[in-house]
């Protein structure tokens, strides 16, 4: 008996599996790490008492922890498309490892540029474990960036930050995962914005979904800054910004204007949260849900809890949160905030004394 469409396994990876609404040429090779696929987790207990419909879309389960590999894997396709041997990024961590990940995979050397000290150690980590040559400079992530794009305009090298398209282009898959595994777009979509090109990508998803008749409507788009560097919030660039949120400390996002135009076109918003509320938003998130999301991740949720708490959601509202990378990306980050582990002899009835047992 021929196997029902539920019993067969989707195509692995976002190109196979959304190849008909992606840029592809017969060239374009069809490379994949298992990208994509990720969860959408219905929310157990922070939903129902906020009395929302909350769901989280977790990008932590992709192959190097991060929904950066969506649109790596794009880039990189285009890269061997177009016969580059080099590809480059600037980053605070996430970008760095992506395409470390896919460069080693498939042949290409990978360069990172990285804003020295800005950078959580654990992304370094994972740059320098799967072979890309790291350059750190004393500068912030907005210099690194403009030095990258100078070194791409004079030499064959491939830039894959998000101001390649194809980075875009792979990231608006998350969107079609969400109204696939929800029926249709959610009515609210809150993700973090750093450099802003997932919101970007998000919202070009879901527009394409509803233009191919695959969706009844669109979301209102939330975005969340760190207050530290929330420079679209302000409404000028942050020359020096500071957070916790090492993956969203940006002073001046690339794609700046194409997040407005997603705010602005949704009838949505884009509002700071403190790094208060980021951390106890991310010890929530796993203490009462069970997910490990990294600071930045939970500043989506940080911002929900700010906007329920003060009444502007209405009760029932379908909610999706988009959790961008694993907390094992950044644990560093809580560990100040941690409960150390209690030290007791090695006997049984001292521990259950301990712990009133």
């Amino acid at each position: 008996m021929a196997a029902s469409r539920r019993d067969r396994p989707e195509p692995a990876g976002i190109i196979a599996r959304y190849a008909e609404l992606l840029p592809l040429t017969e060239r374009t090779p069809r490379i994949t790490l298992n990208e994509g696929g990720t969860p959408l987790i219905r929310s157990a207990n922070i939903g129902p008492e906020l009395e929302l419909d909350l769901h989280f879309k977790f990008e932590g389960l992709n192959p190097t922890g991060s929904f950066k590999d969506r649109g790596m894997v794009m880039a990189v396709a285009r890269a061997l498309e177009d016969g580059s041997k080099t590809v480059i990024c600037a980053s605070t961590g996430n970008t760095s490892a992506s395409a470390a990940a896919y460069a080693g995979r498939f042949g290409l050397r990978a360069i990172v540029v990285i804003p020295e000290g800005k950078i959580a150690p654990s992304k370094l980590v994972q740059a320098q474990v799967y072979g890309a040559r790291v350059v750190a400079l004393d500068a912030n992530f907005d210099r690194a960036l403009e030095v990258v794009r100078e070194l791409c305009r004079q030499f064959p090298v491939t830039l894959v930050n998000s101001l390649n398209p194809d980075r875009i282009e792979g990231q608006k898959t998350a969107a079609f995962e969400v109204v696939d595994d929800l029926g249709d777009s959610p009515e609210m979509l809150f993700i973090p914005v750093g450099n802003a090109g997932n919101i970007t990508a998000y919202w070009r998803g879901f527009k394409e979904y509803l233009a191919a008749g695959r969706a009844a409507r669109l979301p209102q788009m939330v975005g969340a800054q760190a207050e530290g560097a929330a420079p679209i919030v302000r409404g000028q660039p942050v020359a020096d910004p500071k957070t916790v949120a090492s993956a969203i400390r940006i002073g001046n996002p690339a794609s700046w204007e194409t997040a407005t135009s997603a705010r602005d076109e949704s009838g949505g918003a884009i509002e700071a949260v403190t790094d208060g509320e980021i951390l106890a938003a991310q010890r929530l998130l796993a203490s009462r849900e069970g997910i490990f999301a990294e600071p930045a991740s939970s500043a989506s949720v940080a911002l929900l809890i700010k906007m329920a708490h003060a009444r502007r959601l209405p009760s029932g509202t379908q909610v999706v949160c988009v959790l961008t990378g694993s907390g094992l990306k950044d644990p560093a980050a809580l560990e100040a905030h941690l409960l150390p582990p209690l030290r007791l002899e090695a006997d049984a009835r001292a521990v259950a004394k301990a712990l009133k047992l």
